[in-house]
Parts: C-alpha cells; structure tokens; sequence
C-alpha cells in the first residue's frame, strides 16, 4: 500500500496561544499537526465546523455605531464619562 500524501499548513498565530496550546496538546500526547488533522477530519465528518462558534456583541455594526457617537461626543466636549462599574460589588 502507498503512503498517503501530505501537505504542509502554514498559519500565523499569536505565540502566547501556540505555547499554551502546545503544552495542553503534548499533556494529551498530541502535537499540533495530530490536532489540525483531527480537526479536518471531524470537519469533514460533519460537514460543519465541530463546535458552536458565536459573534461577540461588542463587535456588531450596531455597538461599533453606538461607540463612535459616543467617542465623538467626547472628543468635541458634549459627551458624559463615566466610570465602569465593577461586576463584583
């Protein structure tokens, strides 16, 4: 039987992330490349990417609208500061 054939994937990611994922990774006895594969395979499988991804609100057109305003507001003095409120009191 013929070896398969491989490819090389080249992506950029932030270098805190890889050595934390890295470490989890060889815990569980995988490297990153055993990972990749088992993510292409389930996403193959599945025909879907293999967990629930959900938008972050602070990003919507709607939010990034609302906070233009507001920074404007405040750049041109006709705007109100406040202070955050601490989620924990």
């Amino acid at each position: 039987m013929a070896a398969k054939k491989t490819e090389t994937l080249k992506v950029r990611i932030n270098s805190h992330l890889k050595t934390e994922t890295e470490k989890l990774l060889s815990n569980m006895g995988l490297t990153y490349s055993d990972a990749v594969t088992l993510f292409s395979r389930a996403i193959v499988n599945e025909g879907k990417i293999p967990f629930e991804i959900q938008s972050d609100p602070f990003y919507s057109a709607e939010n990034q609208e609302s906070l233009r305003k507001s920074i404007n507001q405040l750049e041109n003095g006709t705007g109100k500061q406040h202070n955050l409120i601490d989620e924990d009191q």
